[in-house]
């Protein structure tokens, strides 16, 4: 039998290629995972490392359900430890501070359920506090490359546990640049989403007005796949909101640079600054505007957050704490948390804070109505006995193109763009308002695929573009047309706008009912369960086999159990079709007044013999059941 060739770092395509040849399964990858871990331990990666015994009850759970209908099936992922995971320590990065949760935070368990295994939880700047990775009375984790240089916290271990192939992806937190400078430094994709976006019931609060569950993996395409099962409003959550996924990825009418250049600093400064030099051209080869602007506005935004009140909301929650546990905090932790609790922090330097932030707020929606904003992830780095050294300014410095980010309600992405040096990774951050999250995916791709470019003796895509219109004039001559510019880069560029749409269905075609396999037929695939505006009766219709239908009301109404899949538009106009009257698909209000394409039904069906009125269940599985 051949020996299993393991790659360095293990992706969702890889993994579900093996899964689907029988080459592997999902035990054989765990127990490649607590290998990997013991091997890589004094790396201090771990709080709680991958153990069989934690993975177990997961592995019983995969053989309960078919992979086609969980798409993330088997695939192992690690879990920041300020994250809930039910029956594991949630530890925040102190022991004392410890709990043990009976369930799993909401976002965990959406990625458990769309068939996803934890493998364990990962060590983190002590409460989420710090850029580094060395504030862990855990240990300090190592850089992934590098094992002299910091990680980049807070979501040190998280990082590196994707960078050694202990976990395909993996989640971290973001309030300051967390989900961010550990991608930038150790050669990953760092997504955060809009301020919301995903659930952040189950997780300890850093700040918990601006805190954010991401993503690390190993490509933007992986990142995005879990945004799918993650991202979600959920009721029971007070700073959820409904953000939709990404679906199509369009270009930004131009990518802002700063005007003035970017402050390097620290050993590599002169190293990073020529990195970031080839990324802004790369930038201007995307075929886009490209803006230069005044930044000031993020660097203004930037010190509110560490040199503003907002230090004092993370006090609010972890004051008691520190001064009921007195030496159980980190020092440096300790240090940073306390200057919350100064008296110069008023209740007046609250809201003159906010008023300004309201203020710049409005100043970056405006920048970015159409555009996105492109910094270095980080200005540079540093080797872990430096930050030791200088804990308070190293840190500082790590957050200088990152503390913006949540405070003006934008969503990032941190992505690769070359080295500074060997081994020395050197990323980017792509910013976007909130609702253009669809911008940031078009840019994201747009620029990978230029940075690649710009590696090799090749014209850019700019001038590609210039051939492009040679290549149409000769064509238009008779002559012979080499396909290159636009067509070579769209060919390249993939799924840059993928033909899909979200669709309600509350009836058959939910899961387990007999039309799911339709679903699954079109290429549909279940993203999240949802609830309608309070607008609608459900009719139970006087049909063979019985079904239900939905009716919008002018007046009253209540809200209905639905199920959103998504759909590729390749399949969607064929599938509408084949829907037999009173139904039909038309625009279906969701609780949080967002409308999605889903079933509808027509008024007249109320008034047939047979029909019945079964609103009152909330749902058609409710009814069912009944």
């Amino acid at each position: 039998m051949t020996e299993m060739k393991w790659p360095n770092k293990l992706t969702l395509a890889w993994l579900r290629e093996q899964y689907a040849s029988k080459m592997l399964t999902p035990r054989e990858v765990m127990e490649e995972i607590v290998r990997r871990a013991e091997a890589d331990a004094d790396m201090n990666i771990w709080i709680t490392p991958p153990s069989m015994a934690l993975i177990e009850p997961y592995l019983e759970r995969l053989t309960q359900i078919a992979p086609d209908h969980s798409p993330l099936w088997g695939i192992p992922f690690a879990v920041k430890d300020n994250i809930d995971l039910a029956g594991v320590p949630t530890t925040a990065g102190c022991a004392e501070f410890a709990y043990t949760p009976k369930e799993s935070a909401i976002v965990v368990q959406r990625l458990v359920n769309a068939g996803a295994i934890p493998v364990g939880k990962a060590n983190l700047d002590q409460f989420a506090t710090g850029l580094v990775g060395t504030r862990s009375p855990y240990g300090e984790t190592h850089n992934a490359l590098r094992g002299e240089l910091i990680s980049g916290g807070s979501s040190s271990g998280s990082a590196v546990a994707v960078a050694r192939g202990q976990a395909a992806f993996a989640l971290g937190t973001d309030t300051a640049g967390s989900g961010r400078v550990p991608a930038a430094l150790n050669g990953l994709v760092g997504y955060k989403p809009s301020v919301g976006a995903w659930p952040t019931k189950g997780v300890v609060p850093a700040c918990a007005s601006l805190d954010c569950v991401t993503v690390f993996a190993n490509s933007l395409d992986d990142a995005l796949a879990v945004d799918r099962f993650a991202r979600g409003a959920e009721e029971s959550d007070p700073w959820s909101r409904a953000i939709p996924h990404p679906f199509t990825a369009r270009m930004p009418a131009s990518v802002c640079l700063p005007g003035n250049a970017p402050d390097f600093y620290g050993p590599y400064a002169s190293s990073y600054e020529k990195a970031w030099a080839k990324a802004v051209q790369a930038a201007e080869s995307m075929g886009v505007t490209v803006a230069y602007v005044d930044a000031e506005l993020f660097a203004e935004a930037a010190a509110i957050l560490y040199g503003g009140p907002w230090v004092a909301e993370r006090w609010a929650s972890l004051g008691p704490f520190i001064e009921s546990h007195p030496g159980a905090a980190f020092p440096v932790t300790e240090q940073v948390l306390r200057t919350g609790s100064s008296p110069v922090y008023t209740a007046a330097s609250v809201f003159e804070a906010a008023h300004k932030l309201q203020r710049l707020k409005l100043e970056a929606k405006r920048l970015l109505k159409d555009a996105v904003l492109m910094l270095p992830t980080c200005g540079g780095t540093w080797s872990r006995d430096e930050v030791r050294a200088n804990p308070v300014r190293a840190n500082s410095d790590m957050g200088r193109y990152t503390n913006h980010c949540n405070l003006l309600d934008l969503a990032a992405v941190a992505v690769q763009a070359g080295e500074a040096e060997e081994a020395l990774p050197f990323g980017v951050t792509l910013f976007a308002a909130a609702e253009n999250e669809s911008l940031l995916i078009g840019a994201a791709k747009r620029f990978i695929m230029a940075i690649g470019e710009s590696s090799f003796p090749a014209v850019g895509a700019a001038k590609r573009l210039e051939q492009e219109a040679e290549a149409q004039s000769a064509a238009s001559n008779g002559e012979p047309v080499t396909v290159s510019g636009e067509a070579q880069l769209q060919q390249q560029l993939g799924p840059v706008a993928p033909a899909a749409t979200l669709v309600a269905v509350c009836g058959l075609h939910m899961r387990g009912f007999p039309l799911e396999k339709q679903m699954e037929a079109c290429g549909a695939v279940f993203v999240r369960e949802a609830i309608s505006a309070a607008k609608y009766r459900l009719i139970k219709l006087s049909a063979t086999p019985a079904k239900p239908g939905m009716i919008k009301q002018k007046q009253g109404g209540a809200s209905i159990a639905l199920e959103l899949w998504e759909m590729p538009l390749a399949a969607f106009g064929g599938f509408a079709a084949s829907i037999p009257a009173p139904l039909g698909i038309g625009k279906v209000e969701l609780s949080d007044g967002t409308e999605v394409p889903g079933f509808i039904c027509e008024a007249y069906a109320e008034a047939e013999a047979g029909a019945e009125d079964i609103t009152v269940y909330g749902s058609w599985r409710n009814a069912v059941s009944q």
